[in-house]
């Protein structure tokens, strides 16, 4: 049975969280002079005082937690963030209509970048840094934000932590989930303090440093400007963000073992292999293809090559250029490039690298089993053997996905939208990238969607960022029974 009141107490911490970043907006319009202050502050008052009275009422009840509770609270966690993070929106008149709010909220939160905005740079300064701010904090996660909560409230969060990075395996850095938490913020703190003052040391503002720095961290996408990096014609700019972009899709834990100097650990760690694997030869086939079918030389061919292979294998959505204008072999790649995503353990969306190479090697090792039928063998990550309840997981989450995704091309048809628009938009949004093909390609947006059609790709977005199972399972009938 469900532990209501620790599940409403918890919301109410994370309401009142994101009630107080909504402040964080109010320095920067008093800033810039702006006549939003009163309404960021009105935003923050209403969150965190619904917030309150959610949580006070039950801060004495029995904490109990268990893994279901778990999932109840990360998915309606994600929902209520998004729900009152439209309220910015709102309030200043930025976004007029709740759908259009939400789908913005809710694409910022989940770190997807698809946006409905048709003038990025008429926003106020504010509204451009809490638009940022929500794929920061949806970056690295909520709840992981909220664990560091809970231990004073007196509430364990190892389920939470559970349902939030619920791919094939967890890192934990240190045996209490709010210590793991307190370091992966630490140097989600630190790559988005030094990503910013080396894209302030460039041809970029503070403002824009920090912004771009947010989202990049957060592989989210969000841009203060409408043409995205391209606005930039800085080759300094596009590889530092390249980099960060990079940093961003690997697993956070070996960042913390590089910070520490045991590098051997990464070289070591065969995911991070693929992944390197994986943007270098996609870099080479495109850097090839530009090379041969545009006419700029090597260098800006390399530069769009790796900056638009790294920006949609981490899910980031960035642009330096639209892939859209390319030959037609060069997007059928960009288009391959959104079932990979980042690495387990990091910001990154999608099915993770992870599971793709797992599911290859259980593919070839299939093969051998057919060969010798009565051969004992496992697949094996980082010379150690998978467990068959994980492989099975991921061929699991990998037919899910597929289903979900072409479920959805067919359901975006039937809502009247080209096939192009159709499978680009379920892939970008099913993916947590942004960018599509069809008509939400890198240099459009998802304005002209249909209001059904952008509820179901908020869906999307959830479904998504929290790695299917977290949001399906409260759909069976057997997580609501006793």
């Amino acid at each position: 049975m469900l532990n209501h009141r620790t599940i409403i107490r918890i919301l109410g911490v994370i309401l009142i969280t994101e009630g107080i970043f909504m402040w964080f907006s109010i320095p920067v319009a008093l800033i810039y002079r702006e006549s939003d202050v009163l309404k960021f502050l009105l935003s923050g008052v209403i969150t965190s005082g619904i917030g309150a009275l959610a949580y006070f009422p039950f801060r004495n009840s029995a904490l109990n937690l268990d893994r279901r509770d778990g999932y109840v609270i990360v998915t309606g966690g994600w929902i209520l963030f998004s729900l009152f993070g439209t309220l910015p929106f709102l309030l200043t008149n930025s976004i007029t209509g709740f759908t259009d709010a939400f789908f913005e909220t809710i694409s910022g939160f989940t770190t997807t970048g698809a946006s409905i905005l048709n003038d990025i740079e008429a926003l106020s300064h504010g509204v451009l840094f809490w638009r940022s701010l929500t794929q920061w904090l949806g970056g690295m996660g909520i709840i992981l934000l909220t664990l560091l909560l809970l231990p004073f409230l007196g509430i364990g969060g190892m389920q939470l932590f559970t349902a939030e990075v619920p791919g094939p395996t967890p890192d934990k850095l240190h045996p209490h989930v709010k210590d793991t938490a307190k370091r992966l913020w630490l140097i989600y703190l630190i790559f988005t303090v030094g990503e910013t003052l080396l894209l302030w040391a460039g041809e970029m503002g503070l403002f824009d440093a920090v912004c771009h720095s947010l989202t990049t961290m957060a592989t989210g996408g969000y841009s203060t400007k409408q043409a995205s990096i391209a606005h930039w014609n800085s080759p300094y700019i596009h590889y530092i963000i390249t980099l960060f972009m990079f940093l961003a899709g690997t697993n956070f834990t070996l960042s913390y073992f590089a910070m520490h100097g045991k590098f051997k650990k990464i070289w070591e760690n065969e995911e991070f292999k693929w992944y390197l694997a994986f943007i270098g030869g996609f870099t080479l086939l495109i850097t090839i293809g530009l090379f041969f079918t545009s006419a700029g030389g090597i260098e800006p061919a390399f530069r769009d090559s790796v900056f638009q292979v790294v920006s949609i294998l981490t899910t980031t959505g960035f642009a330096t250029a639209d892939y859209l204008n390319w030959a037609p072999w060069l997007i059928v790649l960009i288009f391959v490039l959104m079932f990979f995503g980042g690495s387990a353990g990091s910001t990154g969306g999608g099915p993770k690298i992870m599971r793709i190479v797992i599911m290859l090697k259980n593919s070839t090792q299939e093969l051998k089993r057919m060969i010798h039928p009565n051969a004992v063998i496992p697949v094996r990550l980082n010379r150690m053997s998978v467990e068959e309840s994980v492989v099975t997981n991921v061929l699991a989450f990998i037919a899910f996905y597929l289903l979900i995704a072409v479920t959805s091309m067919v359901i975006m048809s039937v809502l009247g939208n080209d096939f192009d628009t159709s499978i680009g938009a379920v892939a970008a949004t099913l993916g947590n990238i942004g960018p599509g093909i069809g008509k939400v390609g890198p240099a459009l947006n998802y304005a002209e969607i249909q209001t059904a059609g952008k509820w179901y790709l908020s869906f999307l977005m959830l479904v998504g960022r929290l790695e299917l199972f977290t949001v399906l399972v409260l759909f069976s009938p057997m997580f609501w029974r006793r």
